[in-house]
């Protein structure tokens, strides 16, 4: 299972910012094409008071600082020049994870959406959406929020895909503040695929991709819960995807680059649940030969070394 898809987490949460310029975003996306990736997807376009684009609207309601570049159109330039996908995220306004109402989430990627599609539709790798909002389970009106504006990316862009990314409350779902590894109760394969079929039921048409996070369960539960994703997508007609993230959530320090035979075994598990495609969480901190971390280095050599053999 070859990875083709990787996310650009240019405003992040939790990660140290690379502080790379157009020479850097260049060689990477240059390393990216190397080993077989086809697509880059922002994360999201914004989080809070950062964006990564001039945002007229945002920089106006939501007081939202200018940023220095803009990203969305140096990114969407390289792909254009190297022959990448790109997907565009929407804008975290972080009201919903003050306040557990994603309606702040629709309100306002309901203009992030018609501006965006008006400045940058025009370019050849413009291909697809990221519907940003990270849920698990039964969170509320997240399926609402989904169908909304998956709805209206597709009607701006003639019909061009959308794709989402959840997680599996499995139990390495932790904050990434906690000190704690792990936690006590997690959900049951039975309980995942009730509660995934109602949101893949409500979101049909709106969402043509999934690509559940692989890191939350053990490593033992990767074919069982690779299994249901699979069958549930096949069901309602949604491609299965696979985030296979790059980074480990099994050691005390978060985060790190991951070691390669857990990326493998995840892979592999993907492979034999016949997944669609897979992406990662993500190529620049984790993967990358130019990373912050020096073994990310190192781990693009054992994949590529992977990657040989699969070709």
């Amino acid at each position: 299972m070859k990875i083709t898809g990787t996310f650009i987490d240019e405003i992040s949460h939790d990660i140290p910012h690379q502080n790379w310029g157009e020479a850097e975003w260049r060689r990477d996306f240059e390393y990216m094409k190397a080993i077989g990736i086809d697509t880059v997807i922002l994360i999201r376009s914004g989080y809070r008071k950062f964006i990564t684009y001039p945002s007229a609207y945002l920089i106006r309601e939501h007081q939202c600082y200018r940023p220095p570049v803009d990203l969305v159109e140096l990114f969407l330039q390289l792909a254009d020049e190297i022959g990448l996908q790109f997907y565009f995220g929407l804008y975290d306004s972080g009201k919903y994870w003050d306040t557990g109402d994603m309606q702040h989430e629709i309100d306002a990627n309901r203009y992030v959406i018609d501006e965006v599609w008006k400045q940058y539709g025009h370019h050849k790798s413009f291909r697809g959406w990221y519907l940003s909002m990270e849920i698990s389970r039964k969170t509320k009106d997240a399926v609402h929020a989904f169908r909304t504006l998956g709805m209206q990316c597709k009607g701006v862009s003639n019909g061009l895909p959308t794709f989402i990314s959840p997680w599996i409350d499995g139990k390495k779902a932790v904050m990434a503040a906690s000190s704690t590894l792990t936690k006590e109760e997690s959900v049951s394969l039975k309980e995942h695929e009730q509660e995934w079929s109602e949101i893949f039921s409500g979101i049909q048409g709106a969402v043509d991709a999934v690509a559940f996070q692989d890191g939350h369960i053990d490593y033992s539960e990767l074919d069982d819960f690779f299994a249901i994703n699979k069958k549930m997508a096949d069901q309602f007609g949604l491609q299965c995807w696979t985030n296979a993230e790059s980074f480990d959530r099994d050691m005390p320090i978060k985060f790190l680059p991951i070691k390669f035979e857990k990326l493998r075994l995840k892979l592999e598990a993907a492979r034999r649940a016949g997944y669609d495609k897979a992406i990662t969480f993500e190529f620049s901190h984790f993967m990358s030969p130019q990373s912050a971390y020096l073994q990310a280095g190192h781990l693009y050599n054992r994949y590529k070394e992977y990657f040989g053999q699969l070709a």
